[in-house]
């Protein structure tokens, strides 16, 4: 007799993990679609960081959809934090990124699903609900938006790139606030613009949309799968300095790989 169960240091099969990771994407996304407008009741985590009841609601969905194929895998939500402990198998999940936009109807906002193995995220799934998008990768496939093949821009100039950003909640408070950066860079490139949900700018950046993206202070929630999108689409990503980046850095630095050094020039003042 064979045991079909794999050691918990190998990586599972991806497409069951990419199906998973879909499916629980695209909950939160129709609750997000049929919720859109009535929000229910807005608290704030800070004074301007909303949490709504839809927020919760999705990340109870995504929860159970994960939680009945993989049980003993830790579990990262924006909401209920850090479950589990010493999986090598890790799923980190934003139930609705750009809550106060969703909050305040503006239609900009999404759910995210990564799945990680050992620290690496490998399957990736995002789903923007107002524009009927569902974007997916898995590491070393390729990205793919709707089921066709996405690509990165190839604008190689910085005075026609046009770009995203967006601000830290505690903008007022810390120092490295992104705003001296977003002067430059409004400057420098053809336009800047500020959607206010992380995953859909770096999906934006993967379908060749935007031509780079830079942001402090964004969680590990806000990236872990649009992260592996950009670069299956041949994007490139890093810390502002250069450095490696991870969904856990302080900082991250996304673009089509051509505009990357103009970029971290703009961002670190080396112009």
């Amino acid at each position: 007799m064979t045991d079909d169960r794999l050691p918990a240091d190998d990586p599972l099969p991806a497409d069951e993990l990419l199906e998973t990771a879909r499916r629980a994407a695209r909950r939160a996304g129709e609750i997000q679609g049929e919720r859109f407008g009535d929000p229910g009741v807005i608290r704030s985590k800070h004074p301007r960081e909303l949490v709504t009841e839809v927020d919760v609601a999705c990340e109870d969905a995504v929860r159970e959809i994960i939680g009945a194929v993989y049980p003993d895998h830790d579990f990262l939500g924006e909401e209920s934090g850090e479950s589990g402990g010493g999986s090598a198998h890790r799923w980190i999940v934003d139930p609705l990124d750009g809550t106060t936009n969703f909050a305040q109807g503006l239609p900009i906002f999404a759910s995210s699903v990564a799945y990680a193995h050992q620290g690496e995220v490998r399957v990736a799934a995002c789903v923007i609900p107002p524009w009927g998008e569902e974007h997916w990768a898995v590491l070393g496939g390729g990205a793919f938006c709707n089921g066709r093949p996405v690509r990165v821009s190839d604008t190689a100039a910085l005075d026609r790139a046009f770009v995203a950003t967006g601000f830290p909640y505690d903008v007022k408070e810390r120092g490295d606030n992104g705003l001296e950066a977003f002067g430059r860079m409004v400057l420098a490139t053809l336009a800047v613009r500020r959607p206010g949900a992380a995953v859909a700018d770096l999906c934006c950046l993967a379908a060749g949309r935007f031509d780079g993206f830079w942001e402090v202070g964004l969680k590990p929630w806000d990236t872990a799968a649009a992260g592996l999108i950009v670069t299956e689409a041949g994007g490139r990503i890093t810390t502002y300095d250069g450095g490696p980046w991870e969904p856990s850095s302080p900082n991250i630095l996304a673009t089509n790989g051509h505009l990357h050094r103009a970029m971290m020039d703009v961002v670190a003042e080396r112009r």
